[in-house]
């Protein structure tokens, strides 16, 4: 990969001690960081008079009255009113937003494509960002959009925000630089970060070209998932997400901010960079989470458990059990289960599934879904492994066997999935994705006592 131009350097608070310096570990923690000593009041959120001649401001990413509610209070050069100027309308065409129902695009279906490939092209994060599916309603703040970015440039001078959503982000190939407002994230393959709506951020290239993949959440913010029977540990533990510490600039330059709002981008100039917090403390903030420690569970004896077990997030819908969106994560671990087929077994299911394959060899489909592709089987649609992995299954020497080089995902919702113009006519749409099933063959043998 190419190694890009050295991004710009924000002033950070001094780093934690221990193998993740610059972050602070725990998942939805009240946390306080400062680069300056004294920067952040201390008994109180909003004193007559801030040190340094900072603004207090608060960044609400609930309702008030939400149990709990999630707010984080920040001390910032210039408040963000000073950011925020007249705006013009713009257009990024292949960034969509639901509902987006093409009457000329059938959705029903199964589907998978190859890796959407770089083409040459200089592309940024807010022009590289091309939409497949969409589900839901931006503007009822309901569903949720998949996305594929790729990316070549870094933000020169330019930054974002959306107020329709938080991003979960999941990256293929290249490392990413997101500078926001709360502080700094570096992000690879084998990493996800989760940008909350309202943050202002800039992407920054650290090697590339970049590529990976975006669920876009519309609704109530990702979560833990409940482990209920399985107790307090394993899965995704709280201490593995990072938040990173505090980082600000204070240069004053001719600069865009751009927002995604209800569907619409629009674009401001302002006169300095909006990076400017200085100190911040609460629970409203970006974190990254690293999926090597994400610690599976599974059947040790007998039978194939359904695949909520592998739930990293999870974003509640108003619907007990039945989330808005599911982040689900297959990667390396042991198959032990006796007298079981192991793979994912034929299916369908009222939630619409996206996957998309990091790196290596997803086992139900061992052949076609290479990294960087992805597939959908919509909501009742049937899917399950082809003929290879099903004859492979079910004969094989159930041994204990561990399942290496592969990690995928998927983004799972209760929501249909449309898919965009994008994704049925200029994304490398594999036509015969259907034929992988054609072959499989009628085994019924009515005669009593056969298996």
């Amino acid at each position: 990969m190419n190694k890009a131009a050295d991004p710009l350097e924000m002033i950070q608070a001094p780093s934690l001690a221990g193998p993740h310096e610059g972050y602070m570990p725990g998942f939805g923690n009240d946390f306080e960081t400062e680069v300056l000593p004294g920067a952040l009041p201390q008994g109180m959120n909003s004193p007559q008079k801030c040190n340094y001649g900072l603004y207090g401001e608060q960044l609400s990413g609930t309702a008030f009255t939400a149990d709990p509610p999630e707010r984080t209070w920040c001390y910032r050069i210039r408040p963000s009113v000073k950011h925020s100027h007249r705006y013009t309308k713009i257009d990024l065409p292949y960034w969509k937003s639901a509902p987006c129902v093409d009457p000329d695009v059938a959705s029903l279906g199964q589907y998978r494509w190859d890796p959407v490939a770089h083409d040459g092209a200089d592309l940024t994060w807010l022009t590289g960002m091309k939409t497949m599916t969409t589900a839901g309603d931006v503007n009822t703040q309901v569903g949720m959009a998949s996305h594929v970015y790729l990316v070549t440039e870094s933000m020169q001078d330019a930054y974002f925000f959306s107020a329709d959503s938080e991003l979960l982000v999941v990256p293929q190939e290249g490392r990413l630089r997101f500078a926001t407002e709360l502080g700094i994230i570096d992000l690879e393959p084998q990493e996800i970060a989760i940008i909350p709506r309202g943050l202002v951020y800039r992407v920054e290239v650290l090697d590339g070209p970049a590529r990976g993949f975006v669920c876009e959440n519309y609704g109530q913010k990702f979560e833990l998932p409940g482990r209920g029977p399985i107790g307090a540990n394993c899965m995704a533990n709280p201490r593995d997400f990072k938040a990173p510490v505090a980082a600000y600039e204070d240069r004053e330059v001719p600069s865009t901010l751009t927002v995604k709002w209800c569907g619409q981008f629009h674009e401001t100039k302002i006169g300095q960079s909006p990076l400017d917090v200085v100190a911040w403390h609460g629970n409203y903030a970006p974190y990254k989470y690293d999926l090597k420690t994400y610690c599976p569970v599974g059947a040790i004896l007998f039978d194939h458990p359904d695949p909520s077990i592998f739930t990293v997030l999870t974003a509640p819908s108003g619907v007990p059990g039945t989330a808005n969106i599911d982040f689900v994560l297959f990667r390396e671990r042991w198959m032990v289960a006796e007298n079981t087929f192991r793979p994912p077994w034929y299916h369908k299911n009222i939630m619409s599934e996206l996957m998309g394959n990091i790196y290596g060899q997803y086992d139900a489909k061992p052949q076609g879904f290479i990294p960087g592709g992805m597939s959908l089987h919509n909501m009742m649609i049937p899917h399950g492994p082809d003929k290879n992995a099903f004859e492979g299954a079910s004969n094989s020497n159930l041994g204990p066997e561990k399942l290496e080089n592969t990690m995928s995902f998927m983004f799972e919702t209760r929501f249909p999935q449309h898919l965009t113009e994008f994704a049925a006519k200029e994304a490398p749409l594999q036509d015969d994705y259907i034929d992988c099933w054609s072959d499989i063959e009628k085994k019924f043998d009515g005669t009593p006592g056969m298996k």
